[in-house]
């Protein structure tokens, strides 16, 4: 597989990552590089200027830019997300994305502005309200969290709940008349009607600057305004498009992270000596099991996510590869192992490498910081159980 990022804006972006990470900072310098590089029109078909590679590609890309900055991308993850819902759409004939994919391809950045405080609903609800403006567009009120890219994003994807049952002019509505609906629109940055707090001050993932959004008017018009969807469970494919690419791109990240752990545990396994024998780490049977067991949970990792991810990108032209509901256990189930495995991985390379990890100048160290935000992305353990269950027992009464 061709890799995207070379090997020399790679090493740049890791010298930076700790000086980002003491400073609680964020990533500017290495989004100008990303920018420049293409990166952020990358996974856009190349008819429509961007790079055309496929999701199995960019989580590669994901994963390698992981193991040098995890926290840069983790952001540029919610960027991808969107081109990845873009590309999912287009690939089965549905172009109401496509100029998210030429604005990525152009240079703009996209957030994703879902995530709520106490909403365990994820896409099937939200908290923000969602108020019709007469003309087919919606103006937004309500608070987001975890809105990665807060200080560069130019567009931001967002969701609410319409009550009014004032409709709009959106031809692909779930349904008519009063009852609620699922707002899933973008407003601009330069549009207003909203505020950024400066309160990101996490113990990991600090460079992502993911902030608070507090919607207080910001408009999407008509024609950004995508799908108006009844809450609840929903097929279709701009949800499920949503669903796949962020399951699927988050896992990458955080096997990013894993195979960097394991690379630093190898590092100091053949530097580090034991006084007791006078040999390198590398020389202990038990490090030795240890490491083992590190690589064989990473390459298991890899079988997934490369065969999910090839599947997803061959279904658009075989139908015979729809999962259609499947999708959801599918992706949801990845999304938790993987980010348990790194977890565990990252853990067993300090155990390797010993107490210089637990200082604030230890790369590892920094990485069991950054792993631990693996837990809060949707699907929760908790969410995935249950998505499975359903997929083999059936809904709750």
């Amino acid at each position: 597989m061709t890799h995207l990022l070379s090997a020399s804006l790679l090493a740049g972006l890791r010298e930076r990552a700790a000086d980002y990470d003491r400073d609680n900072a964020f990533f500017a310098e290495d989004l100008a590089d990303l920018q420049a590089a293409g990166y952020l029109g990358a996974m856009v078909p190349t008819a429509l200027g961007g790079g055309g590679r496929t999701l199995r590609e960019t989580a590669r890309d994901q994963a390698r830019l992981s193991a040098h900055a995890p926290a840069t991308a983790l952001a540029i993850n919610m960027h991808h997300v969107w081109v990845g819902v873009g590309r999912y759409l287009h690939e089965r004939g549905d172009s109401s994305l496509d100029w998210l994919l030429s604005e990525a391809a152009s240079g703009e950045v996209f957030g994703f502005g879902y995530s709520e405080p106490g909403n365990d609903l994820v896409l099937l609800g939200s908290r923000t309200e969602a108020r019709p403006d007469g003309a087919g567009g919606y103006t937004f009120h309500g608070r987001k969290i975890f809105t990665s890219n807060s200080p560069a994003w130019t567009r931001l994807g967002v969701l609410g709940l319409e009550t009014s049952g004032g409709g709009g002019r959106n031809g692909r509505a779930g349904r008519n008349g009063s009852e609620p609906r699922l707002v899933h629109a973008f407003v601009k940055r330069d549009g207003g009607g909203f505020e950024i707090l400066d309160d990101w001050d996490t113990i990991g993932m600090r460079a992502s600057q993911s902030r608070t959004t507090m919607l207080d008017g910001a408009h999407a018009p008509a024609d950004r305004v995508l799908r108006l969807l009844p809450p609840g469970p929903s097929l279709d494919p701009y949800v499920v498009g949503i669903f796949t690419s962020f399951e699927v791109l988050v896992a990458a990240v955080y096997a990013g992270i894993g195979d960097r752990a394991l690379e630093l545990a190898v590092e100091a396994a053949q530097k580090r000596t034991s006084m007791k024998t006078g040999k390198v780490y590398a020389q202990d049977a038990d490090v030795r099991r240890r490491i083992a067991d590190m690589a064989l949970a990473q390459d298991s990792v890899w079988l997934q996510i490369d065969a999910l991810t090839r599947e997803l990108d061959e279904a658009a032209s075989d139908p015979a590869l729809d999962r259609g509901a499947g999708w959801f256990r599918a992706t949801a189930g990845l999304k938790v192992r993987v980010t348990d495995t790194a977890r565990e991985v990252v853990d067993q390379a300090i155990r390797v490498s010993g107490g210089s990890t637990y200082f604030n100048g230890s790369e590892l160290g920094r990485l069991y910081r950054d792993v631990l935000a693996g837990t809060f992305h949707p699907s929760s353990d908790d969410s995935a159980h249950a998505t499975i269950a359903q997929s083999l027992l059936g809904p709750l009464d």
